[in-house]
């Protein structure tokens, strides 16, 4: 189980991110096509915002416990996870392989 804090600091992040999104892609759009004087001011103001406002902030974590490594992005579970609820039969149409 990991820390709620780390939890919850990342569910923080995912709102940030969610709250910046539009005007972030904006920004980028203008620094990839605009005159030079408009990217300079466009990528000042991108390094102006929040620093957790990056898409690339968000941490993959399992949904059900919180562990950071081993996620498993199709199941959103980790690795321990996926296989204790795979072995349970509380995911449809998992199998466990046999040949």
């Amino acid at each position: 189980m990991a820390k709620k804090s780390k939890i919850a600091a990342n569910e923080r992040r995912k709102a940030v991110v969610a709250r910046y999104a539009e005007r972030r892609a904006e920004l980028k759009e203008r620094i990839r096509t605009g005159t030079p004087q408009e990217r300079i001011d466009a990528a000042r103001e991108l390094a102006r915002q929040p620093r957790d406002a990056s898409a690339t902030r968000i941490r993959n974590r399992d949904s059900v416990d919180g562990r950071p490594r081993g996620h498993l992005t199709k199941f959103g579970l980790s690795r321990v996870r996926f296989r204790e609820m795979a072995h349970r039969g509380e995911l449809p149409g998992i199998t466990k392989a046999s040949w």
